[in-house]
């Protein structure tokens, strides 16, 4: 009831997944930067104030139990949300409570760019920019993506890669799987 939707839920019959991966844990830096800075501070303060004001002291540590319960459910958003690329467009899915899909067709992309900055190539994320005809579509920059190099040539040959051999190897592939299915069958 509460478990959000597999993305391969989403897909169509005629469809091939490409890519599914979910952001690197990069993305949630700042959150985790803000909860210790915050635990920290209401440690300190904890320290700081007398035994006699105990209603403060109190108060301080359900906001600290706030602030961890914050946490956590960023950490459940972060493992919830998909980036899923199959060859036929580029979705988002994600949502805790509300599910959100953001979905852009393949056909629409002109140019694709990626970029990894310092931090990013340290710790094996980047930023993929996909370019539509003319329009800011709602998945034009995807942030924190893992292995971009991986998922940056894998989406170029989809979309500006020999259109006959992709369709060549999407049949084989499934002719492959009408055969395990039979297999598993019997």
């Amino acid at each position: 009831m509460f478990a959000p939707r597999d993305p391969d839920e989403y897909l169509l019959g005629t469809e091939r997944r490409v890519i599914r991966v979910r952001r690197h844990w990069a993305c949630m830096g700042w959150q985790i930067y803000e909860t210790i800075a915050l635990l920290i501070s209401a440690l300190m303060i904890s320290y700081v104030l007398p035994p006699t004001f105990w209603l403060a002291q109190n108060a301080l540590w359900y906001v600290a139990l706030f602030v961890l319960l914050r946490l956590v459910y960023f950490v459940i958003e972060w493992w919830v949300e998909r980036i899923v690329v199959t060859d036929k467009r580029f979705m988002i899915t994600g949502g805790v409570f509300t599910t959100r899909v953001a979905m852009m067709p393949v056909s629409k992309v002109t140019d694709l760019t990626y970029e990894r900055p310092w931090d990013g190539r340290m710790m094996g994320y980047g930023t993929l920019i996909v370019e539509s005809a003319g329009q800011i579509q709602a998945l034009n920059r995807i942030e924190f993506l893992p292995d971009p190099e991986r998922v940056f040539d894998a989406i170029s040959e989809l979309v500006f890669g020999d259109k006959k051999a992709q369709q060549e190897r999407f049949s084989m592939i499934k002719a492959q799987r009408a055969i395990r299915g039979k297999k598993v069958v019997l």
